[in-house]
């Protein structure tokens, strides 16, 4: 079940996020590394990220001796569409059709992906019956 309820994530917990996503088992020293290119921290920042992302319900620990090892407690994609419910809700007043049509006008889905679309769709349909 996809947690819609779930604080969004700002720039710099993404940018972790997307290290634990390809790499679990990460601990914090492993992520400032990963981060570095692109973010220099300190440890206790890092730490304190990766508790809040704890709280939020994005990651996991557990312990091996005295460090957290941290692993994504949901998916890439599970998270990405709890996303866009919130952005559905918010700003289309809960309407994933006007989301679409949306995608449609600015060219955002091409023929193909449209394609593949009215497939699942249709799929999900005949699983239902």
């Amino acid at each position: 079940m996809i947690n819609t309820r779930q604080r969004p994530l700002t720039a710099l917990e993404q940018l972790i996020m997307d290290h634990i996503w390809t790499r679990p088992g990460s601990t914090a020293d492993d992520c400032r590394e990963a981060v570095a290119a692109n973010r220099r921290l300190k440890d206790s920042t890092i730490r304190t990220i990766l508790r809040k992302l704890e709280e939020k319900g994005y990651v996991t620990h557990r312990i091996d001796g005295r460090t957290f090892v941290y692993s994504p407690a949901e998916t890439r994609r599970n998270v990405a569409v709890g996303a866009t419910r919130q952005l559905i809700d918010r700003f289309l007043n809960g309407s994933v059709e006007e989301l679409v049509v949306g995608l449609v006008d600015q060219q955002v889905l091409d023929p193909r992906q449209l394609e593949t679309l009215a497939r699942k769709i249709a799929s999900a349909k005949e699983r239902e019956l």
